[in-house]
């Protein structure tokens, strides 16, 4: 199977109107964008061909609903890959980890010139071609909301992206480039670029908003903040958080946040900003930024300075609304099973590893090796980066951090976890520590560690969500209740996405 892992990530947050679904079309196509002022071919989606843009459209529903997305590939730029899949980021597809999207561990990806229809439940969550466009949001809405008293407009206008873009298409680009320009709700201006219109946020003074940041990066971590207003944390990964008000945020590639920002400045405009980790620093001429504009000030970027951060969010201040306590005993040893991940990278083959093994994607998928009858790590491939998890039991992760490309934003597939020891920190916590799906492996120094309970069987990719360090192998399978798996019966049309991919012809993938 070529290595075309091919995710439209769609962040999950909690609560939003409007939007597509949940039921709908989702034609992947290309067309020539210019977020930028840089015209380039991009892989696209939308509800229809038409309609296809960056990022992709706004996906809604209810918790409860029944998501019926039918995907249906019609790339033809052969400048990029033709083959996709698609990864619902942030949803534990709790019963049906066949469409949870990962190509080589769930599926086979869809061929072009066919679909696939995703159908998945959502009962109890609210909240690279990737690199090319193939980027966008899903929101759940929680009609129980327990922080619904504390904002007043909660729309599909209140949803902000970050994202990295690149003027080279991907298999053309290098193996770990620059991006030339951070897009912001899909626009942005780059260095030495012509002054294209920026992202304009509009808000009503004496009102407060509920806004779903969400970085669909993928490589940069931004530190985000808006000049003038602080922000206060509500939610993160799609998981209720006692409120936190900070003044700026810290987000690492496919990590989201809820925040309540209260318009109560002088009616202007304000700079938002996100300062990339890497590429074109700095804010000069509006680069790295959008711009929040209130009701009746004038169209026009803002003229106020920048003033340093003194309250920033840090990870260890984040805690759960309900049910904070990490799973096993509040103490070392505390898990059923304790699994250390060591990352290193062999300089010859610019390659990554995990305890010694690359994550190549296997020719059949990670989910038909386990219902075919391969039962154990030693029989499942790729060899040595996939681990069985007995059901039941508590899990404990650590991830050594320090290695090259740090800061790594390790995603897990299938849980949220709790985050016992964060990046920049040394204290384990196993009273209230925050949970989420995406987590900073951090520096040199440090040991992150995470705890979660088996009790979704599938197999579960754990991956670094800088797309070009998973695609040179920074990834792990966890094979979870691999009995019960084997009983899984996914739709026909699942088992007809090997078949039919494996009979493409290889340039058309």
């Amino acid at each position: 199977m070529a290595r075309s892992k091919v995710f439209f990530i769609l962040s999950l947050l909690s609560s939003v109107y409007g939007g597509i679904g949940p039921t709908a079309d989702l034609h992947i196509v290309n067309r020539n964008i210019a977020p930028d002022g840089f015209t380039r071919s991009a892989v696209l989606a939308g509800s229809s061909p038409a309609s296809a843009k960056f990022p992709g459209p706004l996906i809604t529903g209810w918790k409860g609903d029944a998501f019926k997305l039918n995907v249906i590939d019609s790339l033809t730029d052969n400048a990029m890959l033709r083959a996709t899949s698609i990864h619902w980021h942030g949803f534990f597809q709790h019963g049906s980890s066949w469409a949870d999207g990962p190509a080589g561990v769930t599926q086979c990806p869809i061929s072009p010139g066919h679909a696939f229809l995703y159908e998945f439940k959502v009962s109890d969550q609210a909240a690279t071609q990737y690199c090319d466009g193939l980027r966008g949001v899903f929101v759940v809405y929680d009609p129980f909301d327990p922080h619904r008293s504390k904002y007043d407009i909660d729309n599909d206008n209140t949803v902000i992206t970050l994202a990295d873009w690149y003027h080279i298409p991907t298999l053309a680009a290098g193996i770990v480039p620059t991006p030339e320009t951070t897009l912001i709700n899909g626009k942005g201006r780059y260095a030495g670029g012509p002054t294209t219109p920026l992202a304009v946020i509009r808000v009503i003074k004496g009102l407060r908003y509920r806004f779903r940041l969400v970085s669909l990066a993928c490589d940069p971590n931004y530190i985000f903040a808006v000049d003038g207003h602080s922000m206060t944390i509500i939610e993160v990964d799609g998981i209720n958080v006692e409120p936190l008000t900070v003044d700026s945020i810290q987000i690492l590639a496919g990590q989201r946040y809820s925040f309540v920002l209260k318009a109560n400045q002088p009616i202007g405009n304000y700079w938002v900003r996100a300062e990339p980790s890497i590429g074109t620093t700095g804010f000069e001429g509006g680069v790295n930024s959008a711009v929040l504009r209130y009701l009746v000030a004038p169209n026009a970027d803002p003229t106020i300075t920048q003033t340093p951060s003194v309250n920033p969010m840090l990870e260890t201040n984040l805690h759960p609304l309900v049910n904070p306590a990490a799973p096993g005993l509040p103490g070392p040893g505390g898990a059923d099973v304790a699994i250390n991940l060591a990352i290193t990278f062999d300089y010859d083959a610019l390659l990554f590893m995990m305890n010694g093994a690359i994550f190549v994607p296997p020719t059949v998928p990670v989910l038909l090796q386990i219902m075919s009858g391969a039962q154990t790590a030693q029989s499942l491939f790729p060899s040595g980066s996939v681990y069985t998890l007995p059901p039941n039991k508590v899990i404990e992760l650590t991830i050594p951090g320090g290695s090259i490309g740090s800061p790594h934003p390790f995603h897990l597939h299938g849980h949220a976890f709790s985050v016992v020891r964060s990046a920049g920190s040394s204290t384990y916590n196993y009273v209230n520590p925050v949970q989420r799906d995406v987590v900073s492996a951090g520096d040199a120094s440090d040991n992150v560690t995470i705890r979660f309970t088996t009790d979704n069987p599938g197999p579960w990719i754990l991956h670094c969500h800088i797309d070009w360090h998973f695609e040179m192998g920074l990834a792990v399978v966890f094979a979870e209740d691999t009995p019960t798996v084997s009983t899984f019966n996914p739709p026909p049309s699942w088992d007809e996405l090997c078949p039919i991919y494996d009979a493409m012809n290889p340039e058309d993938l």
